[in-house]
């Protein structure tokens, strides 16, 4: 959306919409982004500020924003501001089933079956559900960071005596890992290498 002649363009560039037509919630935004940079700029006190967003904010038609951008730009063309991000979506909620296989993904590692669990969930169900496929990669990232860990501590004295502490810690997290899957929340295992994205 341009704004030209200090008026916000819905319709082909260089056309001014005519003042009776309806705003829509972005045409609202854009001008109070105009505002809020002419505010930032110095270009007027609090009180004005104030005055021109609510009236740019309870603004039904394009003739009600005319003013508004009147009294900025006057009647020039109207620098172009970046546009707005667009809105994020929430995510919905994961379902039971969701849960519980992230869930298995992993609890799987305490019972002495690390890295198949969450990659056959990586494989299976994530591209059916991104709260699956989220879970999943955690767990397999965390999984194979442990067995790499078990693999390559033994060759010096130090990681021999750590590898007992690591395992427990590793059960431990995944057991709390499993927990906040159950309850839809975002576990993130602390001292992980994220190889898999």
């Amino acid at each position: 959306m341009a704004i030209m002649a200090g008026v916000p363009q819905t319709s082909r560039p260089g056309q001014v919409p005519p003042a009776h037509l309806r705003v829509t919630h972005q045409d609202r935004e854009h001008v109070v982004e105009h505002v809020k940079a002419a505010y930032a700029e110095g270009r007027f006190d609090k009180l004005e500020f104030d005055d021109r967003l609510e009236r740019a904010m309870t603004a039904r038609t394009h003739g009600d924003l005319m003013p508004i951008m009147t009294e900025l730009y006057g009647t020039q063309a109207v620098p172009q501001l970046a546009p707005l991000p667009p809105p994020v979506r929430p995510e919905r909620v994961p379902e039971s089933n969701e849960r519980l296989a992230a869930a298995v993904g992993h609890l799987l590692m305490v019972v002495g079956i690390p890295i198949a669990g969450p990659l056959i969930l990586l494989l299976t169900g994530a591209k059916t559900s991104p709260y699956i496929r989220r879970q999943a990669l955690e767990a397999l990232n965390f999984q194979i960071t442990v067995v790499g860990a078990t693999v390559l501590l033994p060759f010096t004295v130090i990681g021999v005596v750590l590898l007992p502490f690591i395992w427990v810690a590793a059960v431990i997290l995944s057991i709390v890992g499993g927990v906040t899957s159950l309850t839809e929340g975002n576990f993130r295992y602390p001292l992980t290498l994220r190889l898999v994205k």
